[in-house]
């Protein structure tokens, strides 16, 4: 974790929805340079994720108006 770059790649996030046959887990796609990456969330992991990016949407600037 150490040696990560410093630069991010562009990323987009979606979730595609609680899958119908397994109701507890979360589907995240997350679309950057390098691919499309999918991870699964339980509950208590997608609120926190949840948590993480409404606490970090607080802190950006606002947008500049002209």
């Amino acid at each position: 974790m150490t040696n990560r770059s410093t630069s991010a790649n562009f990323v987009t996030a979606f979730a595609t929805g609680w899958p119908e046959q397994q109701p507890d887990i979360l589907v995240l796609s997350l679309t950057t340079h390098n691919g499309v990456h999918d991870f699964a969330f339980n509950e208590e992991q997608a609120l926190l994720v949840a948590k993480t990016i409404k606490e970090t949407a607080a802190k950006l600037e606002k947008p500049k108006t002209s």
